[in-house]
């Protein structure tokens, strides 16, 4: 059997063309909690919010705003334990080296009242911290390892995740 081209071509032509991951929206119990960990912990510079409003938005300069997290109140429910569909977690770069990654572990051991340590990889292209925020949404915080090309070899991105000691 040949290969309908013309429905390929056509299917092609109506994709979707997506050119960067523009911003993620969390909904939290509490938004002055998060903000405190958002923007204390993870430095990230709050835009809009505050004051009672039920929202802030937070930008690293890249963005109008990369995060924005609105409040639903003590009683909404939390996020499921275990395997689940849904987010699993946020990825954030915080720099190219260990050193930063050093102190983004600082930075989150110094404020466990907004966050918890919840693992480490060394996954071979990256270097990651993995937290939860207040409401158990959970953050990758990175450096991409030096002198590890992985735009030139992809397949990098597979390397079997390794303890990473800090």
């Amino acid at each position: 059997m040949t290969p309908n081209t013309e429905a390929t071509d056509t299917t092609a032509a109506a994709a979707v063309t997506v050119k960067e991951l523009g911003h993620a929206v969390l909904y939290v119990h509490d938004v002055a909690r998060s903000a405190s960990f958002y923007g204390g912990v993870l430095g990230w510079r709050q835009i809009a919010g505050g004051d009672g409003m039920p929202i802030a938005a937070f930008s690293s300069g890249r963005s109008h705003h990369e995060l924005l997290l609105i409040q639903v109140g003590p009683d909404a429910a939390d996020i499921p334990a275990g395997r689940r569909v849904g987010l699993y977690h946020l990825g954030l770069k915080v720099g190219d080296s260990d050193d930063e990654l050093r102190a983004a572990l600082a930075a989150v051991r110094a404020h466990p009242d907004l966050c918890t340590l919840v693992g480490t990889s060394d996954h071979g292209v990256t270097h990651s911290l993995y937290v939860e925020d207040p409401d158990g949404n959970e953050i990758e915080l990175f450096i991409d390892v030096p002198g590890v090309d992985w735009r030139s070899d992809p397949t990098l991105i597979f390397t079997p995740t390794r303890s990473l000691s800090l």
